[in-house]
This record gives structure tokens, sequence and C-alpha cells, in this order.
């Protein structure tokens, strides 16, 4: 996910607490699994040679690509130049040859050659995108995908729990990111770009689109339970600062909130589902 602490990128975290670093390499792992894969819906990468991973972050799903598949070449970019270094280090570490990590703003033009990638992918950058960004992106995606190629869209929605306060601090932060116009959601009462996925990708000029929804349960004892714990523990710390300026909770609700959360994700009963999307198309 990419990040960065100017105003003009707004990336909702800061950059410089290496926690969230450490959170986006968990995170990856956990919606891999969630997700069943790192291509779940792309049974035959036969054509695919070359791979562009947009908003790359530290790097996690972009070198876990590049180590499973070592034909490919795989390239990612992030606007952060300490996230780029430490997707580097991270590469060496695994002695991958095949990938190469870039310093790149996603919300301008992207330094590519036409028509010089296989499949783009962009996974979880609504962290730093808005609704003037996404049609821009596509367009940019579109130039430089080869005919045939693809570009691949996943985002997470707003889950449901039996947590009032869990509830209660998603529901803060979907109301900050609608207000700030990041977000299509008409109420701030979702994440609010799953939707939208199938008509932006129609608008920047894609066709045979096609979408595959996965779902991240959570509950008490479910396989990903721990997983999503230390995510939603890690998380909303990081995300006072922004909710704390954007002034629609207090502190101490908000510490209170977080608190209870918690306690309700150690409970027996707690019950937790949340979904996401996929969407993928060619350009003709």
């Amino acid at each position: 996910m990419q990040r960065s602490n100017e105003p003009r990128n707004r990336y909702v975290i800061d950059i410089e607490n290496a926690a969230e670093t450490a959170r986006l390499i968990d995170q990856d792992h956990l919606y891999t699994q969630a997700m069943g894969g790192l291509f779940p819906e792309q049974p035959d990468l036969t054509d695919v040679a070359r791979i562009l991973d947009v908003g790359c972050g530290p790097g996690g799903w972009t070198n876990e690509v590049a180590f499973r598949h070592p034909d490919m070449e795989v390239i990612g970019i992030d606007i952060d130049e300490t996230t780029i270094r430490y997707a580097r280090a991270l590469a060496k570490v695994q002695q991958l040859k095949n990938v190469q990590f870039v310093l790149m703003d996603a919300k301008k033009s992207l330094a590519f050659d036409d028509e010089s990638f296989d499949l783009v992918n962009a996974r979880f950058i609504f962290g730093f995108m808005d609704k003037e960004s996404w049609p821009a992106l596509l367009k940019e995606c579109y130039r430089i995908l080869r005919p045939g190629g693809i570009v691949r869209l996943t985002e997470n929605e707003t889950g449901v729990s039996n947590s009032l306060a869990l509830q209660r601090l998603w529901g803060y932060l979907c109301q900050v990111l609608a207000m700030q116009g990041r977000t299509f959601s008409v109420d701030g009462r979702s994440t609010g770009i799953v939707h939208m996925f199938d008509r932006l990708l129609r608008e920047a000029g894609f066709e045979q689109i096609a979408e595959r929804p996965y779902i991240l349960k959570a509950s008490y004892g479910a396989p990903l339970h721990i997983s999503t714990w230390k995510n939603l523990e890690a998380m909303f710390p990081l995300l006072k600062p922004f909710m704390m300026q954007a002034k629609i909770v207090g502190e101490a609700e908000y510490d209170e909130l977080y608190n209870q959360m918690l306690a309700d994700l150690a409970r027996e009963d707690f019950l937790s589902i949340s979904f996401g999307l996929t969407a993928w198309a060619k350009k003709p």
C-alpha cells in the first residue's frame, strides 16, 4: 500500500512508524490466505511475463509473486523512499533476481512505455486514493498494458461483527474517508469502492470484466481469527492521529472503543465476517 507524509498523497497512517510496515507485511499474508492465493482468479498465467504492482508498500505481495514465479519480471512502485528501501532489502534477503522496486507516484503519469506490461495489479490502495485519482490511474494502466493485458483490482469492504466497539470504530473511519472524498460511499457507512470497479474499468476502456468475491471470516476459533485480531490491534492505534485530526471522535471515546474492541475479540462468542472483491479486465 502506497504511503506518504505529504498532504497531496494523504495516506491515512504515518509512514515513519515502523509498526505500519510490519502490519502491512502481515496484512498481505492475511488477505492472500483469505483470497485463496496470489492469483486465485487467474488459473492460466502462461502469457504473463511482466507484472507491475501499484502501491506495493513494503513489497510483501510483490516479492511473493517473484519468488513463486521466477520466470516473471515483477516491478513494484511506491511513493515512499523508506518503503522502497525496505522492499529492496527484503528481495535481497530472499535472493530474488526477477524483482525490482521503483520510487514513483501512482497518482501521476507512470514512467513506463506504452504496452510494456502483461498484468497490472493494484491491491488495497484505497488508503491513498480518492475519487478523482481512480479514473486517471486506470487510464495509465490501460496505456502501459499490451493488447490483451490484464488489470487487476482488489479492495476490502466493511465487515460485520457482534462487537459494537469494532463496528463503531469502522463506522467513524468510513465517515472520515467519505467526508474527505476518498471513497465513493454515498452515506459514509462503507469502504465505498468495490461497487465501482465495473464502471471505472469500463469507462477506462477495458473489456471482458469479471469479478471474484472473497470472504474473511474472523470469528473466534476461525483459522484467520488470530491474524485478523493482530491486524486490528495494530491498525487502530496507527490510525488514531488521522482520526483525531478529523475531529469526528474524541480521544477518550476512541481509546475506550479500542480497549473494548480488544476485549470483544478475545471473547469465545466473538463473530466477524467481511468480504472483498477482485475485479479484472483486459485491454482490447
